[in-house]
């Protein structure tokens, strides 16, 4: 049995996309592996950003607790819409395989908690735990949508271009047609008639 060889994008993609998982996971256990007055200190200075910026359109502000989770959300979101991609280019069937992205991203979420545990000023939580997985959902979401858009992107194009093709394919056999038909009428005009002949 033959293997089709692998396309060069979809190797080039295989390589980014995992190096950026990897990079989002290594960055999520970072931040977890911060004391925490060390984490609160950037926490403090982003809420303060945050709120600036939500002051200009008279909203806010945030306490710090809430762009803890919110972060907690976030970088879990990146993480799921970077499994999904992982997923999709190492398999064609990402649907049927869901559940592995959502696996990664639970397993992640566990070992982020468990890390916390032993460092000094932080805690482990079990709603953290779920709004981590909640961004994993989330982000694994975001990709599924995008990749059935290009999906359905890819398929327009190429029915597109297959009616162009059917549309030249018909143009030429008319073409063909009609110099044939061409060609035939001098021949029935030099073939003299029976009667002339009787």
């Amino acid at each position: 049995m033959q293997h089709e060889k692998t396309n060069p994008w979809v190797i080039a993609f295989r390589v980014i996309f995992t190096i950026a998982l990897v990079a989002c996971i290594a960055f999520i256990f970072h931040n977890s592996l911060e004391a925490g007055a060390l984490s609160s200190a950037r926490s403090q200075a982003i809420m303060a950003k945050i709120n600036a910026i939500l002051a200009r359109v008279d909203l806010g502000p945030l306490s710090e607790h809430t762009i803890r989770k919110l972060a907690h959300f976030a970088e879990f979101t990146l993480e799921g819409f970077l499994l999904m991609l992982c997923l999709r280019v190492y398999t064609a069937r990402f649907v049927r395989h869901i559940s592995w992205p959502l696996l990664g991203g639970m397993s992640t979420a566990l070992m982020d908690e468990t890390i916390q545990r032993f460092i000094p000023g932080r805690s482990s939580q079990v709603t953290d735990v779920w709004i981590d997985m909640g961004g994993v959902v989330f982000g694994a979401l975001v990709a599924l949508v995008v990749l059935l858009i290009v999906r359905a992107l890819m398929a327009f194009h190429h029915i597109k271009k297959e009616n162009r093709r059917l549309r030249a394919e018909r143009e030429e056999l008319l073409r063909q047609q009609e110099e044939d038909r061409l060609d035939a009428a001098p021949l029935r005009n030099e073939q003299p008639d029976r009667r002339e002949l009787l």
